[in-house]
């Protein structure tokens, strides 16, 4: 297939708790096509989504001419009970991919001991039609033993049952040149999430912040998730077009996703300012 682009629906997730379904009805309406859900607590599937049934969301999805494509899914769908509540809402919906949105690691064992988890969930998910993934933050490019956590990952995962959702800023913020890693990455990535980064957020390296020692977790994620770190795509100092260009240089390129992690404006107002900028890309 042509690469294509979409918005990751966490960008606008403020917007869809005041109103899910108006919210999806301004995302099509400024012209995105393909969107990816996130659903962030297995035990309540329903929270980011309107709370509305799999059946629910697909006709609402088909009648403003939206395409899910993709999920976002938290550490606990690995477990079997919460992974075939998630194959079924996927087969219902009508997306293929799942992707686990973080992860973090103290050390190489965490790091092997999760990989066969992976493993494990994405055979599993493999039989029922859908795609495992991995998408990356910053950490992943931490190393243990000198190795950076994504290439342990790569390594002692399957590559049927895992690839690789590559978020090439937080690459960039992990002190790693996005583009020469998507090369690297080969056919394990097929997907990728786009943002930019301020001219002002020094330095771009976050490691050089923290150290490359660091005990990283969801608090210090917080600290480092400040919104002045943020902006939309095209407005920063990412060299997007080239990111672009490599992506769909490969054969095997799906999409390309928006994702806002932060923004100054609302969060409608952002995206729209994403679209118009990506769109003329394609």
């Amino acid at each position: 297939m042509s690469l294509e682009f979409g918005l990751q629906l966490y960008s606008v997730r403020d917007e869809l708790t005041k109103d899910f379904k108006g919210t999806l009805e301004k995302v099509a309406s400024i012209g995105y096509k393909n969107v990816e859900l996130f659903f962030h607590d297995a035990d309540n599937m329903g929270a980011t989504i309107g709370n509305l049934t799999a059946d629910e969301l697909k006709q609402e999805l088909d009648r403003l001419g939206l395409k899910a494509v993709s999920a976002h899914i938290d550490l606990a769908f690995l477990h079997e009970d919460k992974a075939e509540k998630i194959i079924a809402y996927a087969k219902k919906v009508g997306f293929t991919s799942l992707a686990i949105a973080i992860a973090f690691f103290s050390d190489k064992q965490e790091v092997l001991d999760l990989c066969a988890k992976l493993n494990t969930a994405g055979r599993m998910f493999k039989d029922n039609g859908l795609q495992l993934y991995y998408h990356n933050h910053f950490e992943e490019f931490q190393k243990f033993d000198n190795q950076y956590v994504l290439d342990i990952i790569l390594e002692n995962t399957d590559e049927q049952f895992l690839k690789v959702e590559f978020d090439t800023y937080w690459a960039l913020r992990g002190g790693i040149d996005p583009i020469e890693y998507l090369h690297k990455l080969g056919d394990r990535c097929d997907l990728i999430h786009q943002k930019d980064l301020p001219a002002d957020a020094t330095p771009v390296n976050l490691f050089e912040v923290i150290g490359d020692d660091a005990l990283i977790d969801m608090g210090l994620m917080i600290k480092l998730h400040k919104i002045e770190y943020f902006t939309e795509a095209g407005q920063g100092i990412m060299d997007i077009p080239a990111i672009v260009d490599a992506f769909r240089s490969k054969p095997e390129a799906r999409y390309l996703f928006i994702e806002q992690d932060w923004t100054n404006k609302n969060q409608l107002e952002s995206v729209e300012i994403s679209y118009n900028y990506i769109s003329k890309l394609f």
